[in-house]
């Protein structure tokens, strides 16, 4: 791994994106071969997901942002967090109201799903790019932090990924397309990702704020889409996935960070 921490920041962002795009891309591929996948294991993946993704919102966003805070570092946290947060919220409201397809509910259905869930992927993405280039600035990032972060959001873009491509196929859209159309809304987290690093590259002074920002949006998009998704199919069973997942990437922190 000593060459992967040689490289600069955007570039390990680009290697880190380009493998939540790749897991967005195979959650999308069964598509080929069937309409559908099972209830049980899709909540698993997305409860496991949550559960990383909320270990990562604390241990790779929030801490350094505290460490990297110097004055009012109280202030600067809840507001770059609250504003993330609101970012998703903002989010939910406007695709909620979007009018596409209003004639065919499932089509409408689907474009809401493709359209929320590639805007979702942007913040995801620049959490990932404010990670990679906290670590190569040396600010307090350790580097297994920075990767479970990205593992985190991959693991959970393999979900996203059938979430859009299924539904596609479902209502009749060809194999192609719809695989196609379901990896292209993890494709946004590459440029979202490297655009994070190279800001927070070249003006440090926004780290605290970004990451932070990102703790924000990571949050906001556990609760509205992966807590929701997994607890519908059974809570005992997804509560198991959010514990398994939290610990996971606690352990993974704590014992190589």
């Amino acid at each position: 791994m000593e060459w992967f921490y040689n490289l600069s920041g955007w570039q390990q962002t680009l290697l880190a994106t380009s493998f939540t795009w790749i897991m967005t891309a195979l959650g999308a591929l069964p598509v080929f071969f069937c309409k559908s996948v099972g209830k049980t294991a899709f909540s698993f993946m997305m409860s496991s997901a949550a559960g990383i993704m909320l270990a990562s919102t604390f241990f790779s966003l929030l801490m350094p942002a505290l460490e990297t805070a110097e004055k009012f570092s109280f202030l600067i946290l809840t507001c770059g967090f609250v504003l993330g947060g609101l970012l998703i919220i903002i989010t939910d409201i406007i695709t909620g109201k979007l009018h596409l397809f209003s004639d065919n509910a499932k089509k409408r259905s689907c474009a809401v799903m493709c359209i929320a869930v590639t805007i979702h992927n942007i913040p995801e993405g620049m959490a990932i790019g404010v990670a990679f280039g906290a670590l190569a600035a040396g600010n307090g990032m350790a580097g297994v932090a920075a990767i479970m972060l990205a593992v985190g959001i991959g693991i959970q873009n393999f979900p996203e990924g059938m979430c859009v491509a299924f539904p596609l196929r479902a209502n009749g859209m060809g194999r192609f397309k719809s695989f196609f159309i379901g990896q292209l809304s993890g494709a946004v987290e590459i440029a979202a990702g490297v655009i994070g690093a190279l800001t927070v590259t070249f003006a440090s002074g926004i780290l605290p704020w970004a990451l932070s920002f990102s703790a924000g949006a990571m949050i906001a998009v556990v609760c509205s889409e992966l807590i929701p998704e997994s607890f519908s199919q059974g809570k005992i069973k997804a509560t198991i996935g959010v514990i398994s997942g939290f610990a996971l990437m606690m352990i993974l922190d704590i014992a190589f960070g």
